[in-house]
């Protein structure tokens, strides 16, 4: 199977001290569902696995806000159930993909690699050189 590049938009910046987010109370917010993630620690990267079954391999975003990571991820039109009658749609469980992970200011952002492999988006991001010398 053959692995496919994720777009990905990269925000690096500081975090600021006490930014609340500001929102319309009028404006819809979409509705996602979580996908299935986990990690694994590795002494020069932290790589991250995310199942998205479904997901259009053009419709994945990755968006860097140091320290968040946020992936988005549109389904396959032909994936998606009727509004009506679906039991799926009722539990919340035909919607696009979002995930939203708080991963630390120690991570070279702007060195982030993305691959699909089928429904598996794997995200390497390598570790600064400084928390690496600190691991040794």
């Amino acid at each position: 199977m053959e692995a496919r590049a994720v777009r990905r938009r990269l925000l690096i910046r500081a975090p600021a001290a006490s930014a609340a987010p500001r929102r319309d109370a009028e404006e819809e917010q979409p509705i996602f569902c979580r996908p299935r993630y986990h990690f694994h620690e590795q002494p020069d990267a932290l790589k991250l696995v995310v199942h998205i079954p479904g997901a259009d391999p053009t419709g994945i975003d990755l968006e860097v806000d140091a320290p968040d990571l946020t992936i988005t991820a549109a389904r396959h039109q032909s994936t998606r159930l009727p509004q009506e009658s679906s039991p799926l749609a009722e539990a919340g469980q035909e919607h696009d993909y979002q995930l939203r992970l708080r991963l630390g200011l120690h991570l070279a952002y702007q060195s982030l690699q993305a691959e699909l492999h089928g429904s598996t988006l794997t995200v390497t991001i390598p570790k600064t050189a400084t928390t690496v010398a600190l691991a040794q």
